[in-house]
């Protein structure tokens, strides 16, 4: 679905380290049958699963894409996986700089924005995510932060940041059931905004999602937020029926 404003409506599923062979074919045989959606929606999985769930979802309105790819074409990069390898199997979107990635495997905003390069290169659609810590937050440094990390993406890709989709993810609401009111989503997603037409013509067509614990009962007023074009939806993907009313509330 295209807005009154051109951009994308977006729900991306992020099932994270979960799942199992007869657990994804049940949850992707109720997302299609739930669907279709006005947005568009995509769900992105661990890698031993992507070649069933591209051929689960094939021929479906449903994207796939995967939470990680490597900043490296190639090379003695034991456990990475390179961005061709996932465009084989058809993904349409990947995930880079997710805060688990940042916080647990020490990802620095140079490597986020490598790793952007590196998927556009074989026409993946990087989902940049960026958000602040609880004590970050505290100290007033929100704005800070997230200008900090989109910053080095965008310096990378130059005019090709036009093509990435950006998610706004405060720490403190990943998988705590707190979340960001639609009120401080929003703020922090207009600032974004002005940031990326500093950088770019495009910046008005480029989709912001917001992760940060979206329920059923929070995604309408939080898509309804002039600079929130969808999300980025962790625990609630791996609940079809959640998933489902939150795809339906991003038209």
């Amino acid at each position: 679905m295209v807005t009154t404003t051109g951009r994308i409506r977006r729900v991306i599923g992020n099932w994270k380290l979960h799942g199992n062979r007869v657990e994804n074919a049940e949850r992707l045989a109720a997302l299609k049958e739930a669907g279709p959606w006005q947005a568009e929606v995509a769900v992105c999985v661990p890698f031993p699963y992507i070649p069933e769930v591209a051929l689960a979802l094939q021929g479906s309105r449903i994207a796939w894409g995967a939470q990680d790819c490597s900043a490296h074409e190639s090379g003695a990069y034991t456990g990475e996986v390179a961005a061709p390898m996932l465009a084989e199997f058809g993904c349409r979107y990947v995930i880079v700089g997710h805060s688990e990635r940042r916080a647990l495997h020490g990802e620095t905003d140079q490597q986020v924005a490598d790793k952007a390069k590196r998927a556009l290169a074989h026409h993946l659609t990087p989902i940049v995510c960026v958000g602040e810590t609880l004590a970050e937050r505290d100290a007033g440094q929100t704005d800070e932060v997230v200008k900090r990390q989109l910053s080095a993406v965008i310096h990378t890709l130059g005019h090709c940041i036009s093509q990435v989709v950006v998610a706004y993810e405060p720490v403190w609401a990943i998988g705590t059931g707190r979340t960001a009111t639609p009120e401080q989503a929003q703020a922090v997603h207009a600032r974004l905004r002005r940031q990326l037409q500093a950088a770019t013509e495009k910046a008005d067509l480029i989709s912001l999602l917001y992760g940060g614990s979206v329920k059923p009962d929070n995604a309408a007023a939080l898509f309804a937020q002039p600079d929130i074009d969808g999300g980025l939806i962790g625990g609630a993907s791996l609940k079809a029926a959640e998933f489902a009313a939150i795809c339906r509330a991003a038209a």
